[in-house]
């Protein structure tokens, strides 16, 4: 049923929830996992000069440390969390708006199930911080499996 899952992470609680969903379907299945950490170029545009985003934008994050350790220490936790059920870690780092590269992660691997976490934030805070669950959801054909954190 489940050949290749895809769980995005971005080393949060939120995203640590999914990863146990993640590696439960992996283990149950026999599917390849694939961990993906998309480096989020509008919201670090604020803090970055033009020439720092374009390093990113083009994947180049060797010259940017603490973003390149932050992205291998996410999908890193995923494979350690993996190796331990006997499992491998497809490990991938993008940049780009997330929903936009998951779903093109998914399509271009063809990945079979989408695991991914979300706050389960309504209303007004979800429509002031936006969800990219919701937009990855949007944005792909691929089913998603939506692991709800609740509200903190």
């Amino acid at each position: 049923m489940y050949g290749r899952i895809l769980v995005p992470t971005d080393g949060s609680e939120v995203a640590e929830m999914s990863v146990g969903h993640a590696l439960e379907l992996a283990e149950r299945y026999d599917a390849e996992l694939h961990a993906l950490y998309v480096v989020d170029v509008d919201s670090m545009s604020l803090a970055l000069g033009a020439e720092q985003l374009d390093r990113i934008e083009q994947g180049r994050l060797g010259e940017m440390d603490e973003v390149r350790e932050r992205a291998e220490a996410a999908t890193g936790h995923v494979a350690d969390r993996a190796a331990e059920r006997g499992l491998e870690v497809v490990e991938h780092v993008s940049s780009g708006r997330p929903h936009e590269k998951i779903a093109d992660y998914a399509a271009g691997n063809d990945v079979d199930l989408v695991v991914m976490g979300s706050h389960g934030r309504s209303g007004v805070t979800r429509a002031l911080l936006g969800s990219v669950t919701e937009r990855t959801l949007r944005a792909t054909h691929v089913p998603v499996l939506v692991v709800d954190a609740g509200d903190d």
